[in-house]
This record gives structure tokens, C-alpha cells and sequence, in this order.
């Protein structure tokens, strides 16, 4: 990179947990960075599943680096509890922006990345060209700033995958958007779900978490129905006791005891094809041609993925099932194994074809399911070393991660009760509950 480009700043793509994290690691290394947030706030993602409870307790949720540029404001960490999301932007991500001040722009959405004057076919001088950031702005309003590096930290939330079972839109999902919710419903604003029947689509933490609120929601407002959709019994529920982060083992467990009880319906085997709108009603219609009852809302928490339009111009290596990095994605794989002992990555593991452009957060696990902020977090500061030259900290690791206790991998992937395929064994039978089952082809 040309002697010019060295005093531009370094610009991060997203003013989340990572974002924020990565700014404050590039302060400390006498680096000037530039973040630029979509939303009108810092974590305007998270701040939308402000009601959701983490898993992770707050030591596990604050970086070092922002930590020591926080605490000479008198700025103290909380020292336990699962904090909620609106909890972590308040206490701890809103005074970490406030303290990076001017540094972090709000209402800039990012549209491009390039090369000055090189498109992604030039070879020539390519590396020593500062990169072009395009910027648009609510108002519509373009800009393009000059960076010396660029670390995207804009995670997936903004596309979160859709209904069909096939990874495209079910059919009718678009023209049933207002009966479609890609978000986990909030108990304390009821209205669209009391008293009415949900469907919620797909497995995992978020699923979870929406039938624990929809439970919350139907004890306090009879009449309310609850049915839950998935296509595998094998893993549903999570590690429960053999995960080592035990909020997020009781999730799976809350959510069994939710269908064990009653208050849940829960359809195994439904891979959904269509969303068949009667009315103001929708109808979920899987592959195998069976029909749920009719919705009044269908919750959609089928996994996110990462937005790369904004990289066309950018040259990539990433893994062609996940949308990771290459050298991360067998680790992350859900269809190798989904259990612990995934390592920490650093700058090595993050580092593309294009100098000085690493993904990080979120976005850098691509569709993969699992992901930890402490993960980011050291992702960040290697990447930060990485770039200040600091190569020997940079390839340091100073993170273990915990086990998450889920084992089974991918399994039959056509068995809705089969297990199997993964790294590790289940400390005990795992119970299969089965309500309109499909069946197995032979």
C-alpha cells in the first residue's frame, strides 16, 4: 500500500459488538478507524431483539480493548448475569460508541467496496490502491470515502433465510409478507399473537426463544395456540446439560418441557414448500403435501446469511456452502459436526485474496448457526494486529472457547429421528417426541 494510503482511516462495516470492539482495538494501536452504521443507532440489530436474553454472561460479552477505553470515563463492567440485548446496548455498547464519538457514523449504509481506480478483473498495482467505501444515507445521498483497510463487521441479521425448505422462498411466502415474522415475538407487546395461532418455523436458539415468548404469551391470554414445525427431532432441543454455557442449554430444555406439556404442538418431519394464504390466514403445505392449520402469524427462524452484494468488487475465497472464509468453514461446518472444540480464529484464518479485507463477527461464520461474541471478539483483535503490522499477535490465540454440548452433526438427513454424523456422543438417549410425523421414505 502507497505511503498516502497509510494515513487513511480504517473503515469497519457495522457498529455491532465487533464493529465497536474492532474501532477500539484500532484506538489502541494508533490507528484511526471509521465505522459505519447502517442503522441510526450503535447495534441497531441487536437493539431490534432487544427483549431476547443472551446466553452468554457479561464477562463474555465485553472486549478487553473497549473495556480499558471505557474505564477511564468511570465506566465499571457488570460482573455477572445474561444481560437482554436492550441490556448490552444500554450498559455496555451505547457508552462504547459515545466514547468513540465522531468515529462512528450513523445512517451509512454501505453499497460497494473497490480498489481506486481498479475494478476486481485488474491485476496491475492493485494492492497499493486505497480502497473505495460507497456510502448511501437514509435521504438517498451518495459519498465515497478512501480506506487503508476494511473489516466488515455487518453480520447477517438483516437476511434472514426464508420458509422454504429449499432454501428459496416457499411459494406465496413473498405475497403473504404481512402474515410472515422473521423475528422472535416479544411478550410484552402480545397483540399479534394473543389470542390467535402461530406457527414458528425452524430449530435452533432463536426458535427457542420465540416459543419460551408465544408460552409466555398464551399463559396470560387464553385461546392462544402455539405449533412449532421442524424437520429433525434429533438436536432440536440443544445440549441441554452438557452444554457449558448453561443459559443456553436451558433454552432446549425449557423448549422440551414447553412440548411435553402441552403447550406446544410440535410437527417433525415438515420441510415447508408453500404458504398458502386463505384469507388474512396462512397455511403452511410441506414437500410430503401435508397442510398445517391455518396461521394467523408464521414465524420464520430458519438461520441468516451473509449480505456479500456489497463485495462484488472484491475478491473472495469463501467456502461455497457456508459463504465463510475457506479456512474456517470445515470447523463450522453443521454438517460435519455442530458440537465444541471449534477453535479460535485470527487474521490467518480471516485473511481473503484481497489485502487488508477480513470479515469478522457473524458475517464471517456465513449461514453457519453458532457463534459466540467472545469469538468475535478475538477474531478483531488479531485482525487489528494484522494490520498494524503486529503479525506476531496477530497468529497469538488467547481465546478457548467452551463446548456446546450438541452433538449429532447432519445425521439421516431424511429421518426426522435419526441422529448420527457428528464428533461427539449424547450423554443420554435423546427423548423423540413425534406429533405428525412424516414417513420415511424406505
Amino acid at each position: 500500500m502507497s505511503d498516502r494510503s497509510s494515513d487513511l482511516p480504517v473503515v469497519v462495516i457495522g457498529a455491532g459488538p465487533q464493529g465497536l470492539a474492532a474501532a477500539a482495538h484500532l484506538l489502541e494501536r494508533g490507528l484511526a478507524p471509521l465505522v459505519l452504521e447502517s442503522g441510526l443507532g450503535p447495534a441497531s440489530a441487536v437493539a431490534e431483539w432487544g427483549h431476547v436474553r443472551l446466553f452468554s454472561a457479561w464477562p463474555e460479552l465485553v472486549d478487553a480493548a473497549a473495556v480499558r477505553l471505557l474505564e477511564p470515563t468511570g465506566w465499571t463492567a457488570p460482573a455477572s448475569g445474561y444481560p437482554t440485548g436492550a441490556e448490552w446496548v444500554e450498559d455496555y455498547l451505547a457508552p462504547l460508541a459515545d466514547r468513540l464519538g465522531a468515529r462512528v457514523r450513523y445512517d451509512a449504509r454501505v453499497t460497494g467496496v473497490s480498489r481506486r481506480g481498479r475494478d476486481r478483473l485488474v491485476d496491475a498495482d492493485r494492492a497499493a490502491q486505497p480502497f473505495t467505501v460507497h456510502v448511501t444515507d437514509g435521504a438517498g445521498h451518495e459519498t465515497r470515502l478512501e480506506a487503508r483497510a476494511v473489516i466488515d463487521a455487518s453480520g447477517t441479521w438483516r437476511r434472514p433465510s426464508p420458509a422454504g425448505a429449499d432454501g428459496l422462498p416457499a411459494l406465496g411466502e413473498r405475497a403473504a409478507a404481512d402474515l410472515v415474522a422473521y423475528e422472535v415475538p416479544d411478550r410484552a407487546r402480545p397483540e399479534r399473537y394473543a389470542g390467535r395461532h402461530t406457527v414458528v418455523v425452524g430449530a435452533g436458539d432463536s426458535a427457542f426463544n420465540a416459543v419460551h415468548e408465544l408460552v409466555q404469551i398464551a399463559a396470560a391470554h387464553p385461546g392462544t395456540r402455539v405449533t412449532w414445525a421442524i424437520r429433525r427431532v434429533a438436536g432440536a432441543f440443544g445440549g441441554g446439560a452438557a452444554d457449558e454455557l448453561p443459559e443456553r442449554g436451558a433454552l432446549g430444555q425449557r423448549a422440551r418441557r414447553a412440548v411435553a406439556s402441552g403447550a406446544v404442538e410440535l410437527v417433525t418431519g415438515f420441510r415447508t414448500a408453500a404458504v398458502r394464504r386463505v384469507g388474512e390466514r396462512a397455511v403452511l403445505v410441506g414437500e410430503d403435501g401435508r397442510a398445517l392449520d391455518a396461521a394467523d402469524t408464521v414465524v420464520v427462524l430458519t438461520g441468516f446469511r451473509p449480505d456479500l452484494s456489497f463485495l462484488s468488487e472484491m475478491r473472495l475465497d469463501l467456502d461455497p456452502t457456508l459463504e465463510a472464509p475457506r479456512r474456517i468453514a470445515a470447523e463450522i461446518d453443521p454438517n460435519v459436526h455442530s458440537c465444541g472444540s471449534v477453535r479460535a480464529t485470527g487474521a490467518a484464518d480471516l485473511a481473503q485474496p484481497e489485502p487488508d479485507l477480513y470479515l469478522v463477527g457473524m458475517k464471517s461464520y456465513g449461514r453457519a448457526p453458532t457463534f459466540l461474541a467472545l469469538t468475535g471478539y478475538e477474531q478483531v483483535r488479531s485482525v487489528v494486529a494484522a494490520i498494524a503490522g503486529d503479525h506476531e499477535a496477530a497468529a497469538r490465540v488467547e481465546l478457548v472457547l467452551p463446548d456446546t454440548g450438541v452433538c449429532g452433526g447432519a445425521g439421516v438427513f431424511d429421518d426426522p429421528a435419526a441422529a448420527g454424523g457428528g464428533c461427539c456422543t449424547p450423554a443420554s438417549p435423546v427423548e423423540v417426541i413425534e406429533i405428525g410425523r412424516a414417513p420415511v421414505d424406505a
